[in-house]
């Protein structure tokens, strides 16, 4: 444990934005395979493009890995129509 008083205020930032982060990315991963289930909707597949594009604007993923992702969603709705 730090002794200097930044120190442990930076581990206790660090563990709170850590938290949020790990949440904020099972939020993704479960919206992504709910919008990949069989009966979603084009509004699901929507809704996930634009929590992919928050999070990659805020860094959470990177910019690439998020429009990979948002392809695919939009591949896989295309092929079920």
């Amino acid at each position: 444990m730090p002794n200097i008083k930044s120190a442990k205020k930076r581990v206790l930032v660090s563990a709170a934005r850590n938290e949020r982060n790990k949440a904020n990315r099972t939020l993704l991963k479960t919206l992504i395979k709910r919008a990949r289930a069989e009966g979603a909707t084009a509004d699901d597949t929507k809704t996930v493009s634009i929590k992919l594009d928050k999070a990659a604007g805020k860094g959470l993923i990177h910019k690439n890995k998020a429009a990979r992702l948002k392809s695919r969603l939009a591949k896989a709705q295309k092929a079920s129509a």
